[in-house]
Parts: structure tokens; sequence; C-alpha cells
């Protein structure tokens, strides 16, 4: 393949796997706005729609690792197709009259299957195959910029769909949307040569080598951190919210807020992670979210003060992520990388889980949301303390897999 023609393929990848993340991390970043309505049209307490967030993001880390897996060896293009296909499926059922527990498998096994076949381990897995490795961070920076974007478009329309057709007609919308995923999928088409299945270590060399890896856990017990900020503040921000007398449309505005503005932070972070040491740059990352989050809680909640903190949240949001798969890539290569990056993401999702659930725990049991918005702050300083002494050198393998 050409020069030319290999660039052409890697711009279409870049492109269609940005959308890809848009669709997917936007309509899930919608679901806290159905934590009321849904909770309320069926008598439900804020902890089981909590929990069946908790578990979507628990059986999104599980599986990631093994979605990985298949994306390394046969290409990321089948199994985002194969994901597009559960999301969509989790996203109608949710949408059913039924039982509790029926509601929590649709929105945490079906929809949690869904994504880890359809976000960014899976779509840098094949970005960084694509892209040379000068071009690899900021690469990443852009898919998750785009991905932001569809943050930032889709809060305001779930919230209008949800006004105008009910929540339940919203989530089918919603499904339509995340079938649009399926025919992306065939522009991150691999073949076996390009997906790195004849060249590089093997799965089991890589996890071997990774499992001594100091850095390695270092860096996954941070993105724990992560996912706990994430999950918590996307979900419970707009019950937070309304517990202080603000309508939901200022949750709505903050939520959009946090997607506008992540679009600027991922760029920067992307474009910075070329220059200087990526998990340097992770640990002002999370000092800057322990900021934004004391000065959110601990000064009076007005509309004004949500979206400043949206705003400065948004610097923050998900900028840790092209900065944690670029800094894997640098220190373990790319044959492997989707499994490896599914593995510190399982990581990510244990945190998910723990800021999904406990969130609407301590709300139910405590009757405020202080307790786990002070754990949140606590963690983020011990985030940025676990990523200060990771460095970035590649292993052997690594080394041996960009010379070959």
């Amino acid at each position: 393949m050409s020069a030319r023609s290999h660039w052409h393929t890697a711009r279409t990848m870049l492109i269609c796997g940005s959308v890809v993340l848009a669709l997917s991390l936007g309509i899930r970043h919608a679901f806290g706005l159905f934590l009321q309505p849904v909770s309320l049209a069926n008598g439900w307490g804020r902890e089981t729609f909590a929990f069946a967030i908790a578990l979507q993001n628990l059986v999104w880390g599980l599986a990631q690792p093994f979605a990985g897996f298949a994306a390394d060896r046969i290409g990321a293009g089948r199994v985002v197709a194969i994901g597009a296909l559960f999301y969509a499926a989790g996203l109608a059922l949710m949408a059913q009259p039924q039982s509790a527990p029926a509601f929590v498998l649709a929105a945490g096994l079906l929809v949690g299957l869904g994504l880890a076949g359809t976000t960014f381990p899976i779509v840098f897995g094949a970005i960084s195959r694509a892209m040379p490795p000068e071009r690899r961070s900021m690469a990443f920076g852009v898919a998750m910029a785009i991905g932001s974007f569809g943050q930032f478009v889709m809060l305001p329309g779930a919230l209008a769909m949800i006004d105008g057709l009910g929540w339940a007609q919203a989530l089918l919308v919603l499904s339509a949307l995340s079938a649009l995923m399926f025919p992306l999928a065939f522009a991150l088409s691999e073949s076996r040569v390009a997906s790195g299945a004849n060249a590089g270590p093997s799965a089991r060399q890589a996890l071997r080598t990774a499992g001594q890896h100091r850095g390695f856990w270092l860096l996954s017990l941070g993105f724990f951190v992560c996912g706990f900020q994430v999950v918590f503040i996307g979900t419970h921000l707009p019950a937070f919210l309304s517990d202080r007398g603000l309508p939901a449309s200022v949750a709505s505005i903050v939520l959009a807020l946090i997607g506008l503005v992540n679009v600027a932070g991922t760029l920067a972070a992307g474009y910075l992670g070329g220059r200087f040491a990526k998990p340097g740059l992770l640990a002002w990352i999370y000092l800057g979210r322990a900021a934004a989050i004391a000065l959110f809680v601990y000064l009076p909640i007005t509309a004004g003060s949500a979206y400043l903190f949206g705003i400065l949240m948004g610097l923050f949001w998900l900028s840790t992520i092209p900065l944690t798969n670029g800094t894997i890539a640098t220190m373990f290569g790319v044959r492997n990388m989707s499994m490896l990056g599914g593995l510190v993401f399982l990581a990510h999702q244990v945190g998910s889980f723990l800021g999904g659930w406990l969130g609407g725990y301590l709300s139910d049991a405590l009757g405020s949301y202080d307790t786990a918005w002070a754990l949140t702050i606590a963690l983020s300083l011990i985030a940025a303390a676990l990523n200060v002494p990771i460095r970035e050198v590649p292993v052997p393998e690594a080394r041996a897999e960009a010379h070959a």
C-alpha cells in the first residue's frame, strides 16, 4: 500500500471511528437525564436506576478485555458491528414496560456489552495501528474531541425528546441512533496483517509483561478514579441539582457544557501528549478535577456556579483517555493495545460501578450527596499521586515491535 493510500485509510478510520465514539459516548452521557423520569414512572427509588447504570459499567469493563482481544486479532470493525447491535437492543428493551430486574438486565447487561464493542479501547486500537507513532497522540485527541462533541449535542437533544415524546419514546429514538454505528463499523475493518496478527508479542506474552510492570498497575489505579468520577457526576448531577432546587434544564446545560468544553480539553491533551510526558499531564488533570469539584461543592450552588463547574470539569473530563491510551501504546506497543487498554479500562469501570452505585446508595442512606462528593475529591488527589512515578519507557517487546 502506498503512503498516500495508507493515509487515506487512516483518515477514514479516524473520521468513522470518531463518529462511532460520538454516538456511543453521547448516548451514554445522557443516561443521567432518565434517572428521575424512569424512577418516578415505575415507582422505584433512585438506587434501582443507579444500580442498573453501575452494572452497565461493570459489564462494560469486564467485557472490554475480551472485546479488545477479539479486535486485536480479527479487526475492530467486526467488534464494533456486534457491539452496535447489543447497544441498540438494550436501549429498545429499556423503553418497554417491565419489572426492575428486567430493566436492570437491559440497561446493565445488553448496553454494557454494546459499550464494550463501540468505545475507545476498540476504536483507539484500530487508529493506533493505522497511524504512525508521531501522529498517534494527536489522533487520539481528535477522536475524543469529536466524541465529546457528541456528548454536547446529545444532552439537549435527549432532554427535548424526554419533554416532548416521553422517556420511553426518547429511548427508542436513541436506539435507532445507536444502530447507525453498524454501517460505520465497516470503515474500521482490518486485515489480519493490519491488525497485527502476524507480528509482535502474543497476547499471553503481553499479559505477562503488563502484569509485572509497575507503571501498568499505577496507570490502572489512576484510571479507576477517572471512572468513579465520570459516572458519579454523569449519573447523579441532575438529581443533585434538583435537590438544590434547580430545574432539569440546568443539569442538561451543565452536562452539555462538559461535553463541549471537553472538545478543547481532549484536543489539548492529544497535542500536549505528543510533546510532554503523558503521566505527568495525567497528574495535573486529576489535580484540576479535585479543584473544580471542591469549588463547586463548597461554594453556594446556583445555576451560574453549576455552569462554571461544567466549563471547568469539561477541561478535564475525557482528556485522561488519549493520555492513558497513549501511554499504553508507548510502553507496550500497538499489537495488543485494544486488549491491554481494555484491562486498564476494566479498572476504570470498577470505579464506574462504585461511582454509580455508591452515589445512589449514599443519597438514599444519608439524605444527601455530601459524602460522595468528598470521596470524589479525595480520590482525585490520590490519582494525581499515583501517576507521578510512571515512566514512559517502552518494554523490550515494544521496542522490537517498533523495529520490525
